[in-house]
C-alpha cells in the first residue's frame, strides 16, 4: 500500500529520520521545513496524509492543521501531528484543531508505520468516493465539503461496548454531554445491537472479560450494515500489540486508560465528523447513479437505462422461454397542451401520467421516459394478450379522469395511443420489437388516437 506523506519539521534531522522510516516501508516522502510550505504542498493535493510538528516558528502545528482542516480543499487530508508535547491537554489542543491523531516522540516504529497505514486505507477509502462523486458535482448535486467543514462532530449515536461498571458508568456520562449513548455490557450482543442502531461511533473495550474485543472489532467490519461505522478502542497502556493488530482489521481510533475525559470526547467528534463527509459522499454517489439512470421531471427510468436493462431482459426471456412484451406510449396531442396552456402545464402532465402508469403496471415491469411525450413499458413474462388488457386498463386510467394543471385551477382531457409488440424469438434484435411497436403506435394515432394496436412479426 503505497502514499505520499509529507513530513512537516522545521529541523533537518527529525524530517529526515522520518522520512527514512517510512521510505523503508515503500512510502513516498515529501518534505517540508515551515508551515506555509506544508499548506501550499497540501493544496496542489501533493500529498494522502501530513506528520505535523507541533513546535515551529512563524506558524505552528496547531494553526496549520486548522487551516488544513477549515478549507474544503484540504479538510479531507489526514493530519497526524508527532510532537514531545505529551499532556492531555496538548493532545485535546490537537485533535480540536482537527488532528486524525497525536503521537508523542519519541514514536516507535511499529506505532508510526501502523497508524500511517490505517489512515492511508481511510484516505484512499475517501478519494475513491470524492472521485466518484465528481460526477455529481457536475450534474448538479451538492459537493458535501463545506457542510464538512462546519460539521461540529457532535449529536452523534455511539454504541460503548464495555462489560466493566466501573469503566462505562465513568465514560457514558461524559459522552452524554454531547451524544446519544446506548452501553452493551453483553458484548455477544454488541454486534447485533450495533447492526440495528444505526450508530456513528463503536467504542469497544479490548479489555473485555470473556470475549475478545478484537474479534468482534472484525465482525463489525465483515457485516453489511456497520462496515463503515468506525471504531474507537480502549485498552490498557500495556496492550500495543493489541491495538495494532486492531489497527490492521479496520479499528480507526483508539484510547489508552485511564481515559482523560476531553480526549475521549475529542475523538470522538473526530470519528464522527469523518463518517458524516463519507456518507455525504456515499449520497452523492447515490445520487448521481440515480440521476444517470433516471428522468428528473417524471422519476421514471430514462431511455439509456431502458435500452441497456432491456437487453438484458430480452435475453433473459430467451433463455427461459418466456414472453415479453413492449408497450410503446404517447400522449396524444401534446404539443397543443403546451402551446395552449404552457409549458408548465405540459410538464403537469408528463408528471401524472407518470404516476398513473406506475399504478397501473407490476412491479417488475420497466417504465420508461423514451423522450418527450413518449413512454415505453417492458413487461417480462407477458404475452401479448396480457399485454392488450394491460394497455387498455392504462388507456382508460389516462382517459377518465382528468388532469389537474397550474396547481389546480383547472382540469383538462388527456387521451394517449399504445403500440404493442412482443419479443418472438430467441436471439431475435430487441431494436426489431422496439420497432414493431414504433409501427403499432403510429397505426393506433393514424387511426383516431386514443386506442391500443397490437403488431406480431
Amino acid at each position: 500500500m503505497s502514499a505520499r506523506i509529507l513530513v512537516v519539521d522545521d529541523i533537518p534531522a527529525n524530517a529526515k529520520l522520518l522520512e527514512a522510516r517510512l521510505s523503508a516501508e515503500y512510502f513516498d516522502v515529501l518534505t517540508a521545513s515551515n508551515g506555509a510550505q506544508a499548506l501550499e504542498i497540501c493544496s496542489r493535493a501533493a500529498c494522502d496524509i501530513v506528520l505535523l510538528d507541533v513546535m515551529m516558528p512563524d506558524m505552528d502545528g496547531f494553526e496549520v492543521c486548522r487551516r488544513l482542516k477549515s478549507n474544503p480543499a484540504t479538510h479531507f487530508i489526514p493530519v497526524v501531528m508527532v510532537t514531545a508535547l505529551d499532556s492531555p491537554s496538548d493532545r485535546v489542543r490537537g485533535l480540536e484543531a482537527g488532528a486524525d491523531d497525536f503521537l508523542t516522540k519519541p514514536v516507535s516504529d511499529v506505532v508510526l508505520i501502523a497508524r500511517v497505514r490505517s489512515l492511508t486505507r481511510v484516505k484512499m477509502m475517501t478519494d475513491e468516493l470524492r472521485m466518484r462523486a465528481l460526477t455529481s458535482m457536475e450534474i448538479g448535486v451538492q459537493a458535501p465539503e463545506r457542510e464538512a467543514v462546519a460539521e461540529t462532530g457532535k449529536g452523534g449515536r455511539i454504541l460503548l461496548v464495555d462489560d466493566r461498571p466501573s469503566s462505562y458508568e465513568r465514560l457514558a456520562p461524559v459522552l452524554a454531554a454531547e451524544h446519544a449513548v446506548d452501553v452493551e455490557p453483553n458484548p455477544s450482543e454488541a454486534l447485533f445491537h450495533a447492526a440495528d442502531g444505526n450508530y456513528d461511533l463503536l467504542i469497544v473495550s479490548l479489555g473485555l472479560e470473556e470475549f475478545d474485543g478484537l474479534r468482534l472489532c472484525s465482525q463489525a467490519r465483515s457485516l453489511e450494515r456497520t462496515r463503515h461505522v468506525p471504531i474507537l478502542a480502549i485498552a490498557d497502556a500495556d496492550n500495543n500489540a493489541r491495538l495494532l493488530r486492531g489497527l490492521e482489521i479496520g479499528v480507526n481510533d483508539y484510547l489508552l486508560r485511564p481515559v482523560d475525559k476531553n480526549e475521549l470526547l475529542a475523538r470522538a467528534r473526530t470519528q464522527i465528523r469523518r463518517r458524516r463527509y463519507t456518507d455525504h459522499l456515499r449520497d452523492n454517489v447515490q445520487n448521481s447513479i440515480e440521476m444517470a439512470i433516471t428522468d428528473g421531471l417524471t422519476g421514471l427510468h430514462n431511455r439509456r437505462y431502458m435500452e441497456t436493462h432491456l437487453a438484458t431482459l430480452a435475453e433473459q426471456a430467451g433463455v427461459r422461454g418466456k414472453p415479453l412484451a413492449l408497450m410503446m406510449l404517447d400522449i396524444d396531442f401534446f404539443k397543443a397542451i403546451n402551446d395552449s396552456y404552457g409549458h408548465d402545464a405540459g410538464d403537469d402532465v408528463l408528471r401524472e401520467f407518470a404516476v398513473r402508469i406506475r399504478k397501473s403496471i407490476r412491479g417488475i415491469d420497466l417504465a420508461c421516459r423514451y423522450g418527450g411525450e413518449e413512454f415505453v413499458v417492458v413487461m417480462p413474462e407477458t404475452d401479448l394478450a396480457v399485454a392488450g388488457m394491460v394497455a387498455e386498463r392504462l388507456r382508460r386510467a389516462i382517459a377518465g379522469e382528468l388532469f389537474a394543471i397550474e396547481k389546480g385551477a383547472k382540469r383538462i382531457e388527456v387521451t394517449i395511443s399504445i403500440g404493442l409488440s412482443t419479443l418472438e424469438k430467441k436471439g431475435e434484435p430487441i431494436a426489431d420489437v422496439l420497432k414493431r411497436a414504433d409501427v403499432a403506435l403510429y397505426r393506433a394515432k393514424h387511426d383516431g388516437r386514443n386506442r391500443v394496436v397490437a403488431t406480431a412479426a
